[in-house]
């Protein structure tokens, strides 16, 4: 009973929910060709449905008509009948644990990129180009209109006809529907333009046919934003005359409402909100929208544990708590706070890693789950082995050696963990150091209770030894020892002069930001901008040099404004197309000499200190000591890995001194967390 709002039942429509939490609309990116929900993408729904939950709105941007693009981030194609037998097998396994399933439907009008699936022409109420996906438009016709009123009915039929709940109309993130209601795309003078009330007749259109089609037992959502952020966009009073009109046609069940429009870089970062916003950051446009209604409102953005939910719930602001990321770190969520485990839920930290990968067209992954979308070969619960308990001794307690050690512990081995610092988490402690970057140490708060709740032997501050991990007399060594700075690439950086420091040197302490600095990334992620943001944060005057196009250039959509609006804010003065060539000393300061990427032409900085993002290169030493005394001398069978089967060494007879020898994450060579944890889960899972 702590949380009696959160699992009271809830009327929607016709349907009952048992409790008030949602996974909300997005685009998953796992649909197969022609847009069609295959067998990874039920799964990973239904776990959902498995862990609790009570309603989820699934295919976010599922376009309704042939000449609304979704190949490159593979949605959910509605303006096929083909996608009616897919739907009814995914509606078939939510209903069978007991949660209800939407889709989300929209057109996107000019919300898109031309250049793909069919080559269409794309469509807009008045031919304006969109900034992000530079999306060209050609002015929208009235018979395109009548078109496009009649594809969201035919949508609306397949989506009922496949046994699904409802449908969730969308007009956020400016689509095509509020493109029509926005001042800033639409300037027509017809009766679809102009005034409020004419602006609205779009979407008001396509409500009146759907609800026509789908009849009364079947959901009608209607997905909006709160406030464009645009000095000649929607507002927020203007928003909540359209929510109230809208509502006030008896013709949609429910209103979900995100905070921010999204035809600009640094608006996507509000949608997504990662860990650099603070906790749900637009409750308030909710809560604003929800006073000018009477019909329930949903609202999710940034809601990640049941307490902030619950509070939201409590204080009237909405009705339904979507916490679509939140499951996306953990399906089990729901369940996990109905028996008392909240300590046990991997609660989302913000990285953003499973929407960035979105913007990029990649399949929607988890930072620190490996197994969400990949349920049918990765498991979320681990099960004991039916097999010899065996000793499993890990070296590295970074999130490949502490996943390693999770699952086999889970297994029921026995599981020593050793590591040299005194504290778990590895490169991740360094990352949660940089600003706005903090919520990451979550990750590994999540890995240090579960070793100490599963009784991990673990022996921290210990710089372990090849001859002590044998006297463990292991059965299997699973090695996660990490990397160090890759500072010695270049021999003319001067690393072996102390010329140049690393980015952890900065970041842990051990070395003093200087007063003039230039960083150098060379990797483009997360770590050269976060230290780069530390040191201005701290006072230096700092230059951010990069041979890439454009600084954090493999940051994704939804993090590299975030860094943008530091950049801007902190004065960091950003170089990109300049490679490291060298540095030297010249009197007290440094001279560090760059080059350009296309010209070769070469230009000098004088600065107090030289810091160097250049990546990691393996501690692999006491791999090397090891492999050979190994029975299968360390090698990882590849087939068998990427399959997600057992490793074939497993089957050998151990003992006598005889033990398996593998390696997990960055001691073999540089990926990132999410790399790193799977490496080990997919490895492990079988032990």
């Amino acid at each position: 009973m702590r949380y009696p709002n959160l699992f009271s039942p809830f009327k929607l429509g016709h349907l009952t929910l048992r409790n008030r939490v949602c996974s909300t609309a997005h685009a998953e990116v796992y649909a197969e060709p022609g847009g069609l929900p295959g067998d990874r993408y039920i799964r990973y729904y239904e776990e959902k449905a498995k862990g609790g939950l009570a309603l989820a709105v699934c295919g976010g941007s599922s376009p309704v008509s042939i000449d609304s693009p979704q190949g490159w981030w593979k949605s959910v194609n509605l303006s096929t009948d083909k996608v009616i037998d897919p739907l009814s097998r995914l509606a078939e396994a939510m209903h069978r644990h007991g949660a209800y399933i939407m889709i989300q439907a929209t057109h996107m009008g000019r919300r898109s990129a031309w250049h793909g699936e069919h080559w269409p022409h794309l469509m807009s109420p008045s031919g304006v180009r969109e900034p992000v996906h530079r999306g060209n438009a050609k002015t929208i016709e009235v018979e395109e209109i009548k078109r496009i009123i009649q594809d969201f009915v035919l949508a609306a039929r397949r989506v009922k006809a496949a046994g699904m709940d409802g449908m969730e109309v969308s007009a956020a993130h400016q689509q095509l529907i509020d493109q029509f209601w926005s001042p800033r795309t639409n300037f027509r003078t017809d009766e679809w333009g102009g005034s409020l009330e004419n602006r609205m007749r779009f979407g008001r259109e396509v409500l009146e046919a759907v609800r026509a089609e789908v009849g009364r037992d079947f959901v009608v959502g209607l997905r909006m934003c709160g406030d464009e952020f645009h000095d000649d966009g929607l507002d927020h009073e203007t928003l909540k005359e359209i929510a109230q009109a809208m509502a006030g046609t008896g013709l949609i069940d429910y209103i979900s409402v995100v905070g921010s429009g999204a035809d600009t870089h640094n608006t996507i970062a509000n949608c997504m909100p990662p860990m650099a916003l603070p906790p749900e950051p637009f409750v308030h446009l909710a809560a604003g929208i929800k006073s000018a209604i009477d019909i329930p409102l949903m609202h999710a953005q940034s809601i990640r544990d049941p307490n902030q939910a619950e509070r939201i719930l409590n204080n009237g602001w909405v009705d339904l708590v979507g916490m679509t990321r939140a499951h996306i770190a953990d399906p089990h969520f729901v369940t996990k706070i109905r028996d008392g485990k909240e300590d046990q839920i991997k609660q989302c930290v913000g990285a953003n890693y499973c929407i960035d990968r979105q913007y990029n067209g990649l399949d929607v992954l988890c930072v620190q789950n490996a197994a969400t979308s990949r349920e049918a070969t990765m498991p979320h619960q681990i099960k004991p082995t039916t097999g010899a308990r065996r000793k499993v001794v890990v070296v590295g307690a970074g999130p490949a050696g502490l996943e390693a050690a999770r699952v086999a512990r889970e297994r029921g081995h026995d599981v020593v963990l050793f590591d040299k610092n005194d504290a778990v988490g590895g490169q991740i402690l360094l990352a949660a150091k940089a600003p706005q970057r903090e919520q990451m140490a979550g990750i590994v708060r999540w890995f240090d209770l579960e070793t100490k709740r599963l009784g991990v032997d673990r022996r921290l501050g210990m710089r372990v030894t090849a001859d002590e991990v044998m006297a463990e007399q292991p059965d299997i060594v699973v090695l996660a020892t990490g990397g160090r700075p890759h500072l010695k690439q270049v021999p003319a950086w001067g690393a072996d002069e102390g010329l140049v420091v690393s980015s952890w040197d900065i970041l842990s302490g051990k070395v003093e930001p200087g007063k003039n600095v230039l960083v150098y990334d060379s990797i483009s992620t997360h770590a050269g901008f976060g230290v780069a943001d530390f040191l201005a944060s701290r006072g230096s005057l700092v230059e951010i040099v990069t041979p890439d196009v454009k600084v954090a250039d493999d940051v994704g959509g939804t993090t590299f404004p975030i860094f943008y609006r530091r950049m801007h804010a902190l004065g960091i003065i950003p170089t990109p197309n300049y490679w490291l060539d060298r540095v030297y000393r010249e009197g007290d300061k440094l001279i560090a000499v760059i080059k350009s990427e296309y010209t070769e032409a070469l230009e000098e900085r004088a600065v107090d200190q030289v810091v160097v993002e250049n990546g990691t290169v393996p501690n692999d030493e006491i791999y090397w000591e090891l492999k050979d005394r190994s029975a299968n001398k360390g090698q990882t069978d590849v087939r068998a890995l990427f399959a997600s089967e057992p490793q074939p060494a497993l089957q050998q007879q151990l003992g006598g001194g005889k033990f398996l020898l593998y390696r997990v994450g960055d001691c073999i060579s540089q990926h990132n967390i999410h790399g790193a944890i799977y490496d080990a889960l997919r490895l492990v899972k079988d032990f």
